[in-house]
């Protein structure tokens, strides 16, 4: 991420320390890129879902044509590897990568096979948000892509360009994250989370149709709130439905729940479902560390 601290990257093989050099200037992914990952979490001790965070890093390489060099055991094996290296108190950041090395003579499509695949792991300490920020939503002009003119069922680096146009223009008017709209108007996700919203008890959040990834975390909350007996509708959602909901927050690898204190001219408090989403997903990430 270029953010954080006490950087270690594995790469072609071995552990360097710091943020190691890993891509040419020739490279595929360096001039057009292709170039996927994806994100966990190690917080004291526990990394919840890193196995599945390293499994899809494999199912995004492949849904932009690159060639997987690691099986999803392998990247997690790597991964616990460089967690070793780390004091269970550290809060890091795991990140998993590839990229296509070589073109095809169109220089356009990369070439297929491991042979034209980098791999690299990349671990960061990097702190969360303290537990009682509540971040700011406005609404952007920009919208979730779909399947048909972008790869959004891979965690890909091309797509967060247009994420970072969302964030640079909410953030011109002192709001710190987007809540974006997918090709039909609906409520999709967040500049950089999945969403949820809550009305009299129930939690909702937008049903999954193809614009945006429906994440790890995303869906540990949805289970765990379910077997908590809290309601849990994914369902079509507009803007006016976020207008007037008892609690927004969002969820993601990076900060698990973030609570929402305003959208637009909207202010919320960090409320008593939002509270209880948290403390059931750290209660589970601690009973699965066990």
């Amino acid at each position: 991420m270029a953010t954080g601290r006490n950087i270690r990257t594995y790469f072609e093989g071995t552990w360097h320390e710091g943020d190691a050099p890993v891509m040419r200037a020739a490279d595929h992914g360096s001039w057009l890129g292709s170039t996927v990952f994806d994100g966990a979490r190690f917080i004291d001790g526990m990394a919840p879902d890193l196995d599945k965070h390293c499994a899809r890093t494999n199912r995004s390489a492949e849904a932009l044509m690159i060639a997987p060099t690691k099986t999803d055991a392998e990247i997690l094996e790597i991964a616990r590897e460089g967690l070793a290296m780390f004091p269970k108190s550290a809060p890091v950041y795991v990140r998993p990568m590839y990229w296509s090395t070589d073109s095809e003579p169109s220089a356009i499509m990369p070439k297929i096979g491991p042979e034209h695949t980098g791999f690299a792991l990349c671990l960061e300490e990097f702190p969360m948000l303290p537990d009682q920020h509540l971040v700011s939503l406005g609404r952007t002009s920009f919208r979730r892509p779909v399947l048909e003119d972008n790869v959004v069922n891979a965690k890909a680096g091309c797509l967060y360009a247009n994420n970072a146009r969302m964030l640079r223009e909410v953030g011109q008017r002192g709001f710190e994250n987007a809540l974006v709209a997918d090709a039909m108007g609906n409520v999709a996700e967040t500049a950089t989370s999945n969403v949820f919203m809550v009305r009299d008890g129930v939690v909702f959040t937008p049903v999954p149709n193809g614009t945006f990834l429906a994440g790890i975390t995303r869906a540990r909350h949805i289970q765990n709130l379910r077997a908590d007996g809290i309601d849990v509708v994914e369902t079509v959602l507009t803007f006016r439905d976020f207008e007037e909901a008892d609690e927004i927050f969002l969820t993601g690898n990076l900060n698990k729940v973030t609570p929402v204190g305003r959208f637009e001219d909207r202010h919320y408090q960090f409320g008593p479902i939002t509270r209880r989403a948290r403390e059931i997903y750290w209660d589970w990430a601690a009973s699965q560390a066990a």
